[in-house]
């Protein structure tokens, strides 16, 4: 027989960041704590509200599995003494499994006797034990901020209010800080009842909705989809739903229903951007915008309750609203008094960090590092002007009022100002674009001058930071040094630029030694840029292709980033597509197995003395120039296909050729022919790497 768990802790809100995690969290536990225990289940789902965080199991047997093993204990030759007596060995393992040595058997494993015990354990009732079982899992729960209240030292994620504990309609005696567990909870704080009876554990989530709370998070996130598509289609807007402010409106209702309001559209003189980041981060209401993308006077939000008074809400919403954009009209137009060489002056008395100075200094270090990267790209005199003056004012917004109310404006204000100043067009957009990509999946830099410049701002801050020490360690990365390796790597890639990382490494190290002292060697840091940048292009790598692939290349060298891609797509493509190519790689490995005993003798045609080595060698000096120029084009494809056509002479070679011959020199000269063709093999990749 088997009846429904239901597991309710009942709270003060608690932030909605915080819900989903805890959610899954209790989950887990009690599946573990079940599995442990040997009490079989059937599905276990979990629930959160703002108010609550619950768990229900399907089908719980109502007691443990019996279990029945045999445990090995010590040798025949060790359980027993000279007399036949059982040994301090074998009474000791006795006691440790709470047995009698009268029930020891023998048995062979090995060709060696040994002890074993069988141990049986009937299992007991689980209403027995889930008191304790649901104890552990409240109280083992971990949250990013906790709260203690009261005289308890118990401390939870907020105050519990009450809790449910259910097995099938019998209750489970559990109680912590003062709280006893029962079959009451309460519905909507204000629709629904504040003593609300759970007869039965199956029935939770139906009881609940009578109570105007949807508890399923996946039902609850429908009905907020559904509402929004619904008027969206009414209205012909396009209503925005970005991912995390639905995720973040999910947790903060229990009965949601959607609504809208309006604000006066001379706001929309006020850039788009401005006007949603308001609303979103302040109200967490949703943007409505044309067919072509532009902000209507419109805003979408989701109200913990149901229809009645929309009205009325709705007005109180838009008062609210108005004091907001009016605030943001008020930053914008007062920015814009704000004079550019004023703001650069004001960067000058904030602090970057301690050790690299201020924002000034950085921005001067990122300009130098911009100047010579435009020398490496030999980009025109025009260009390199913008570059410059880019470099010089990408930080100025951060002294605005709007990106002191709204950091994560920065970049889509300055762009605005400086436009309003009559910046470059190409100078305003990289003042934007230099922070690109600023998160996993956003866009690289489009232009050259915002690539350049998003370059040197990314490579200045790891440099800097690797220079005194601050290096990401596990999950501790305070300033994103990750993502900022993985945006040059991306920038580089997308856009196909001249440049490796060593290069890229050596200007930003040569600005910093030539403005300050560093703490670390240039070589310390340049091998720790190397294995952090490696990483980087590893995980770019391994989106798409397999380990033993990435693995290959990468060994191959991966400074050059657009050709160690290159090379990983068209390895990667021959591994999968190409019928023989594993002929090819076994030709290349046998190669590099015999290559590896070659010294340092250079090839000398006149010490062939068969045609199969004077026709490999011929065939591997016909292609090397084709082969070093699709190298350095980064034409993976072009580079393996003339790599490949030397299976056909190396298998002839090894057919017909006794590599280790006698003749000491000839011998010598043979391990240098495959010595070279295994170098020329290296740079492309090592091949036996893969796995077939």
């Amino acid at each position: 027989m088997s009846r429904d768990l239901l597991f309710e802790i009942g709270l003060e809100e608690v932030p909605a960041r915080f819900l989903r995690a805890a959610m899954e969290q209790l989950q887990d536990k009690v599946v573990k704590w079940l599995d442990a225990s040997r009490i079989g289940h059937g599905e276990v789902t979990a629930y959160a509200t703002p108010r609550r965080l619950a768990v229900w199991v399907q089908n719980v047997a109502d007691k443990q599995e019996d279990i029945s093993e045999e445990v090995k204990g010590p040798s025949r030759k060790i359980a027993l003494d000279e007399s036949g007596q059982w040994s301090k060995a074998a009474l000791g393992f006795a006691k440790s499994q709470g047995v009698d040595p009268e029930s020891f058997t023998f048995k062979e494993l090995g060709g060696v006797e040994y002890i074993y015990v069988t141990k049986n354990s009937v299992g007991v009732e689980t209403k027995s034990i889930l008191s304790e079982g649901l104890h552990g899992i409240l109280t083992s729960m971990t949250f990013p901020k906790n709260m203690r209240w009261g005289a308890h030292e118990f401390k939870f994620v907020r105050p519990i209010k009450w809790m449910v504990a259910l097995l099938g309609s019998d209750i489970i005696d559990l109680e912590i800080t003062g709280v006893k567990a029962g079959n009451v909870t309460r519905g909507h704080r204000f629709l629904g009842g504040e003593a609300v009876v759970i007869s039965e554990a199956s029935a939770y989530r139906d009881v609940l909705r009578e109570q105007h709370v949807i508890v399923d998070v996946k039902e609850r996130q429908d009905m907020i989809v559904a509402q929004i598509e619904n008027l969206a289609q009414e209205k012909g807007w396009n209503i925005a739903i970005k991912d995390d402010l639905l995720e973040e409106v999910l947790f903060l209702v229990e009965t949601p229903t959607v609504l809208y309001g309006t604000f006066d559209s001379s706001f929309l003189h006020i850039p788009q951007e401005v006007l949603i980041t308001s609303m979103r981060e302040h109200q967490r209401y949703f943007p409505v915008l044309d067919n072509q993308g532009q902000l209507l006077p419109f805003f979408v939000t989701v109200r913990n309750g149901d229809r009645r008074s929309l009205d009325v809400i709705a007005r109180g919403n838009e008062k609210v609203l108005r004091a907001r954009l009016s605030d943001a009209k008020f930053f914008y137009e007062e920015d814009q008094k704000l004079q550019i060489k004023d703001a650069l002056s004001k960067l000058e008395s904030i602090v970057f960090h301690e050790e690299l100075g201020t924002i000034g200094d950085k921005v001067r270090r990122i300009r130098r590092i911009s100047d010579q990267l435009s020398a490496k790209f030999n980009i025109s005199a025009d260009t390199a002007d913008s570059v410059s003056r880019a470099a010089d004012i990408c930080k100025f917004d951060l002294v605005t009022q709007m990106v002191y109310e709204f950091p994560e404006l920065q970049g889509v204000m300055g762009e605005d100002y400086a436009r309003k100043a009559g910046e470059k067009e190409d100078v305003a957009k990289a003042v934007f674009e230099h922070y690109q990509p600023r998160f996993a999946g956003d866009a690289v830099p489009s232009t050259q001058v915002g690539s350049i410049v998003s370059i040197a701002d990314k490579i200045d801050t790891i440099v800097g930071c690797f220079s005194i020490g601050i290096i990401p360690t596990g999950s501790q990365d305070p300033y994103a040094l990750r993502r900022q390796a993985a945006g040059i790597v991306q920038i580089i890639l997308e856009h196909q630029l001249p440049v490796t990382l060593s290069d890229v490494f050596g200007i930003a190290l040569e600005v910093h030694e030539n403005i300050r002292a560093l703490k670390r060697s240039t070589d310390e840091i340049r091998k720790d840029l190397k294995e952090f940048f490696g990483l980087r292009v590893k995980k770019l790598l391994s989106e798409d292709q397999r380990y033993d692939v990435v693995d290959a290349v990468i060994t191959a060298g991966f400074d050059h980033v657009v050709s160690v891609v290159s090379r990983g797509h068209a390895l990667m493509h021959a591994v999968e597509n190409v019928e023989d190519f594993k002929t090819v790689v076994e030709s290349f490995n046998r190669v590099s197995n015999l290559a590896a005993k070659a010294g340092k003798a250079a090839v000398n045609s006149e010490l062939f003395t068969e045609l199969e080595e004077s026709e490999l060698y011929e065939a591997w000096q016909a292609i090397r120039n084709d082969y070093q120029a699709a190298l350095e084009a980064a034409d993976g494809e072009r580079s393996l296909s003339l790599l490949s056509g030397l299976k056909g002479p190396i298998t002839k070679f090894f057919d017909s050729v006794m590599v280790m011959a006698e003749d000491e020199a000839v011998r010598a000269n043979r391990l240098a022919l495959l010595s070279g063709i295994d170098g020329d093999l290296k740079r492309y990749a090592d091949f036996t790497k893969l796995v077939w």
